[in-house]
């Protein structure tokens, strides 16, 4: 593949891919986010958004991708990845961006009223450069280098206090930030997919 990874070296690593749903989760209590990509002079950038500080939002200032829970009109979680980044970011990716494959839905810690909540990740590629307009869910918009993902050397531990017992846990700081968690996992089988191309 080369050093300089495209777009085309995206689509043919999750063309390898076989997106595992999770069938022992109800669509009800499923959400989704979209990864998105934009080309530039450096190479690809991957979207991250740092989510507003909120008390009711587990994720509350934690960096991920755009999204949110599935709605009952939504239909399948694609188009709650649509919806969710339109609401958030303005931007609108059935008419910005080209879908280009889907990861593996993952479970989460979290579970409602006993059942269990899982994830689902579409990417997608940007066409041109629209302008994002986050709203009040979403404290800042970050665009980190794929290559700064794909070097391992980047990776730390990021040490997650719950139940009050400190978690070191890998994770991503880019520019004072924390890529960790949910998100890492989701963008652990993209890097894994591209690294095994590689």
């Amino acid at each position: 593949m080369g050093d300089r990874v495209s777009l085309d070296d995206v689509r043919r690593a999750l063309a390898r891919i076989e997106p595992r749903a999770r069938e022992d989760v109800p669509l009800g209590r499923k959400a989704a986010v979209a990864g998105v990509f934009r080309d530039r002079d450096a190479g690809l950038e991957l979207l991250f958004i740092r989510r507003a500080e909120h008390p009711k939002d587990p994720w509350s200032g934690n960096m991920g991708w755009p999204g949110g829970r599935v709605d009952a009109g939504d239909g399948s979680p694609l188009l709650t990845a649509v919806r969710e980044t339109r609401e958030e970011l303005a931007l609108d990716l059935e008419r910005d961006a080209d879908l280009l494959g889907a990861l593996s839905e993952r479970r989460t810690h979290l579970r409602v009223q006993g059942v269990p909540l899982a994830v689902a990740a579409f990417l997608f590629a940007l066409r041109g450069d629209p302008v994002l307009s986050p709203n009040y869910e979403v404290q800042e918009t970050v665009w980190v280098p794929l290559s700064y993902l794909l070097d391992r050397s980047n990776r730390g531990l990021f040490v997650w206090t719950g139940r009050g017992l400190p978690l070191p846990l890998p994770c991503y700081r880019y520019e004072g930030r924390v890529i960790w968690g949910l998100t890492l996992g989701l963008l652990d089988e993209l890097l894994d997919a591209l690294g095994s191309a590689r």
